[in-house]
């Protein structure tokens, strides 16, 4: 039975993501700072029938990322790394100028160091696989230049690099980095309270995640909306 590691995998678009392989009958270790609703959701998973290992921690604690690793390992091996976990670097978001360096740095570890850490430790599986894949989630923030969203944006274009020299360096793998566009979450409120704009739910750009595992195309930077035929 195909693994994956999800982070961020108890909520908005981790937990819809988790959902559609659950339902596929992937086996699933997940990841996130809230121990009780992880642990809800691993529930929720385990009644398809598959096998759920919740390993409750922040991604950016190096121990927490060897753990989510070595629950993969005891499921049998590592098939698919999703690093969905991501920080802000402010709540709501403010321009450069107003920008605490010590809310960039935290975004930066989160969003780079630990995606980048987490892939270090589990790409000794991902090649045994044969067929491993990395997702990482990426933002049009990372590619479009909008006041305010800088702090959140910078980190997010390094992880698209890193994904790509990634892809470069390891090409029996597939490493995609995924835009997923606008959505409706707790993270978007976060950025932008008050914003009334109707945005999709997480799970209407699931299909985007699964048509790449169903295709494998080459690695590189996709949009949900480029991988589903729908605008957003």
């Amino acid at each position: 039975m195909a693994v994956a590691v999800i982070t961020g995998g108890s909520k908005e678009l981790g937990r819809a993501l988790t959902e559609g392989l659950a339902k596929r009958g992937w086996d699933l270790v997940i990841g996130a700072r809230t121990g009780e609703v992880l642990e809800m959701t691993a529930r929720a998973l385990a009644e398809h029938g598959t096998r759920v290992v919740a390993v409750s921690g922040d991604v950016t604690d190096a121990a927490h990322r060897s753990r989510l690793i070595g629950a993969a390992r005891e499921l049998g091996g590592l098939d698919l790394l999703v690093s969905s976990a991501s920080a802000l670097g402010a709540e709501p978001l403010v321009r450069l100028g107003e920008l605490a360096l010590d809310g960039l740095r935290a975004a930066l570890e989160t969003n780079v160091v630990a995606a980048l850490g987490l892939v270090q430790e589990a790409l000794p599986l991902l090649r045994a696989a044969g067929s491993g894949a990395v997702i990482t989630v990426s933002s049009d923030a990372a590619v479009g230049a909008y006041p305010a969203w800088g702090g959140y944006g910078a980190p997010k274009a390094a992880l698209d690099q890193l994904a790509a020299v990634l892809a470069a360096e390891e090409p029996q793998l597939r490493v995609w980095a995924v835009d997923p566009g606008d959505m409706r979450t707790d993270l978007y409120t976060a950025a932008v309270p008050g914003d009334r704009e109707d945005r999709p739910a997480p799970a209407e750009v699931v299909p985007a995640f699964l048509r790449l595992l169903d295709e494998r195309p080459a690695g590189g930077r996709y949009t949900a909306a480029s991988l589903t035929g729908v605008a957003r």
